[in-house]
């Protein structure tokens, strides 16, 4: 796909899909600004291009209506501080208003067009909705990385009524840094999956046995593969009708020579509470009326060692309930390992991304990818539909 270094912007309508599906507070707010920050190279050099910067974007789920709860003000107002120059906002994203706008453009100008989703159509990738959305344009540029898991008019639509498309800085460094950790990777690679269900990762599990030389599970989704080898697991959370895919990916591993690492003990709570009553025990001492929700020291140990022998760190899903403090223990830990350790290494999915803010090791991973879904898709071994879109335009 071609980069917009490739493209001639200079003095065109530039418009850009970026990701500012920012969180706010109970003010509107913008409580973490990082979405913006993250689309910044690509807006910037636009304008030092003196194209006429036209911003798309969604916000929240307002399920095709225009609710002012999720407009995009708050999102221009904190872009507009950031490159210290106005960023005006149009009260919708297609029609005569928006096209009268646009037609008022000078050469590095800003204008953000309001919430995307504020139209039904652009989730249902509508023909007419993206041939509206390219008419404002003569270059197509997407850098929304986080939202090219979804065939949306925004995303995949826009591309076939636009003869000029191309990927920002943001979307190009994600791919190019997945490549060198999945597609081409210096190895050993470690891949590190947790979350709380097996059904939401099986297929990048299945993906990634291919792949990697050391799996680490932890998390809920180990409760499984635990109860899959005969453990008692107590009140924990397991996915019953998953036990036989759990073993066969277990002897799937063995077969292929990857290295599959489970919890050996863990931390264990007689309800899912903050204040709970907790205990570390081995993995085969679970009471039958307590639940696993942290990984144990011993365990932490364990997944270390894997993790100083890895030259490339893949980690999708935090390792425990981290969002309490009774629980978070084997998450930060991991955190701190995977940080001082010398592999490239690559974090994705907003829990984990969140774990290692909290722990505040975030300057030390290589890289933290800005899309949880999208990032799973290319972990299953999928093609992301708005990549596709771009690849399509060669």
């Amino acid at each position: 796909m071609k980069n917009i270094r490739d493209i001639d912007i200079k003095d065109k309508k530039v418009l850009i899909r970026v990701d500012f599906n920012v969180p706010l507070d109970d003010k509107k707010q913008i409580t973490d600004d990082t979405r913006i920050r993250e689309a910044l190279p690509t807006i910037r050099h636009a304008l030092a291009e003196n194209a006429k910067v036209i911003i798309c974007s969604h916000l929240g789920r307002p399920k095709g209506k225009p609710l002012e709860e999720f407009s995009l003000a708050p999102a221009a107002q904190r872009l507009a501080q950031l490159i210290a120059k106005p960023v005006r906002l149009a009260r919708d994203c297609v029609g005569p208003e928006v096209e009268n706008m646009v037609g008022a453009m000078r050469p590095g100008d800003v204008l953000m067009l309001e919430n995307l989703r504020f139209h039904a159509e652009e989730q249902k990738n509508d023909d007419g909705f993206s041939r509206q959305l390219a008419s404002l344009a003569d270059v197509y540029i997407n850098d929304a990385f986080a939202v090219s898991h979804r065939a949306d008019a925004s995303v995949v639509g826009v591309t076939r009524f636009c003869e000029q498309c191309g990927a920002g800085f943001l979307l190009r460094k994600e791919m190019d840094f997945f490549h060198r950790s999945v597609s081409d990777p210096v190895r050993p690679l470690v891949a590190i999956v947790g979350g709380a269900k097996v059904s939401g990762k099986l297929t990048a599990l299945i993906n990634l046995m291919d792949k990697v030389d050391a799996m680490l599970i932890g998390g809920a989704m180990a409760n499984t593969f635990l109860k899959s080898q005969g453990y008692g697991m107590g009140k924990s959370l397991v996915e019953d009708d998953l036990l036989e895919t759990a073993r066969n990916l277990i002897v799937d591993a063995a077969r292929k020579g990857v290295k599959l690492y489970l919890p050996v003990d863990c931390v264990v709570a007689e309800r899912f509470a903050a204040d709970a009553q907790t205990k570390v025990v081995p993995i085969q001492d679970i009471p039958a009326e307590w639940m696993a929700l942290d990984i144990g020291p011993a365990t932490t140990i364990l997944f270390g060692e894997a993790i100083a022998s890895a030259r490339t760190i893949v980690w999708n899903g935090p390792l425990g309930a981290f969002e309490m403090d009774a629980y978070a223990r084997g998450t930060m830990s991991m955190v701190q390992r995977v940080a001082a350790s010398h592999a490239l290494s690559i974090v994705g999915g907003g829990d984990t991304n969140a774990a290692v803010h909290k722990a505040g090791w975030a300057d030390d991973v290589s890289y933290m990818s800005t899309g949880g879904g999208a990032f799973l898709m290319l972990m299953e071994g999928k093609e992301l539909p708005g990549v596709a879109a771009l690849d399509a335009k060669k």
